[in-house]
């Protein structure tokens, strides 16, 4: 049987690989990127560029949306010539990106009211994961919605876990996020401390990390630290954004997100530092500089 075509949208650090891995698994995709350099690999494999997220969608059997944010996810999917304008009855959405369960909620309002189905279904994972196709999905929506788009998650991804109804994989990714920018800030404080109180850092690091505190993303935080390669694998800018959208579900459900705050408080000064756009682990170097 031919393969489902696919248009996707938004080809960023973790969006060029996802396409690459479609391409490479066989499906007839289209891409759309806002600055079409990031296109021209792409190309050269065998997608089809276009101009607009509406192009891109033009008889698509599957869209897949990978963004930055709530604004720009509105702007591919309901934008001047957005994806929604050309989605055929019958498609399947699948919203990608780390967005906020309201956005959620606001596209799947408008996809049913085109005729199609959404899933939201954030990641987790970093670029190298994406290269590879061992991202794990985080999927709310409709069984019947997934099993038609399993084939490309499965194209793209090791695990494709069902949450629940729609919204719900949009909420758990914030809760992800929100973990792990608190365990980064945190490693990043105990490494200062470690450095500036002349403990032996190797054996410290070989306690930390190995020891009870060394979760996979502790041990990430260690080896990028240590050898300050800040290389984005996610920045610092979308870390912040995603403890934003994660403070405010917070609000919403009465839980008081009070170590989301000083990590946020943390990454903006990051930010403000001029490390938004290097990967997230180089918080540390505003400690190391105090």
């Amino acid at each position: 049987m031919a393969k489902p075509s696919i248009a996707f949208l938004g080809l960023g650090i973790m969006g060029s690989g996802m396409a690459n891995r479609l391409l490479g698994a066989g499906f007839p995709l289209a891409v759309f990127n806002r600055n079409p350099e990031k296109a021209k690999p792409l190309t050269a494999a065998g997608a089809r560029v276009a101009a607009t997220p509406r192009e891109a969608a033009d008889g698509a059997d599957i869209i897949i949306s990978m963004v930055a944010d709530d604004v720009a996810a509105r702007a591919v999917w309901k934008g001047e010539n957005g994806a929604l304008a050309d989605a055929k009855k019958g498609a399947v959405l699948i919203e990608c990106s780390t967005i906020t369960p309201d956005w959620v909620k606001e596209l799947g309002e408008a996809a049913a009211r085109r005729g199609c189905a959404l899933l939201d279904a954030p990641v987790t994972g970093t670029k190298p994961h994406a290269a590879t196709g061992e991202l794990s999905f985080l999927v709310g929506g409709e069984e019947t919605a997934l099993k038609k788009a399993q084939p490309a998650l499965e194209a793209m991804g090791k695990t494709i876990l069902h949450i629940g109804p729609s919204g719900s994989g949009a909420l758990i990714k914030l809760v992800n996020n929100f973990l792990c920018a608190v365990q980064a800030v945190s490693f990043a404080e105990a490494l200062a401390l470690v450095e500036k109180s002349g403990l032996d850092r190797a054996k410290t690091l070989d306690l930390l990390t190995n020891g009870t505190p060394g979760s996979p993303l502790i041990k990430a935080m260690s080896a990028r630290m240590t050898a300050r390669d800040y290389t984005p694998n996610f920045t610092t800018r979308l870390m912040a954004k995603d403890l934003g959208y994660a403070g405010k579900e917070g609000w919403r459900y009465a839980v008081d997100l009070t170590t989301a705050a000083c990590a946020l408080e943390a990454l903006k000064n990051a930010i403000a530092a001029g490390h938004g756009e290097k990967d997230f682990s180089s918080v540390v170097e505003l400690q190391r500089k105090k």
